[in-house]
């Protein structure tokens, strides 16, 4: 789209639910990317959910709206940074 953007694109910039760091999702460093969505769900009022599913919900939008047009490596960054949102929360890590 040239003169519009897409809708996912101003969800991730804007997001309702959680004040997001920006660029974020570009870090090369998964617990960096799971800190920073931890910390803005445990500040977030406007959020519905509980802190981690609100992190997880907010990280796993942003890979299936941009996964097609990243790179691999950022790719596994991302997923990764699901692993050590697990961590941060307490949550078992998934096989």
């Amino acid at each position: 789209m040239t003169a519009k953007r897409k809708w996912s694109a101003e969800v991730t910039e804007h997001s309702y639910a959680l004040d997001l760091e920006e660029h974020i999702f570009e870090s090369h460093d998964p617990r960096k990317i799971a800190a920073s969505l931890k910390r803005s769900a445990e500040h977030s009022e406007r959020r519905k959910a509980e802190p981690f599913q609100s992190a997880m919900s907010t990280l796993n939008f942003y890979i299936n709206r941009a996964g097609t047009n990243l790179p691999a490596k950022q790719k596994k960054v991302l997923e990764d940074a699901k692993d050590e949102l697990r961590a941060a929360f307490g949550r078992p890590r998934e096989d």
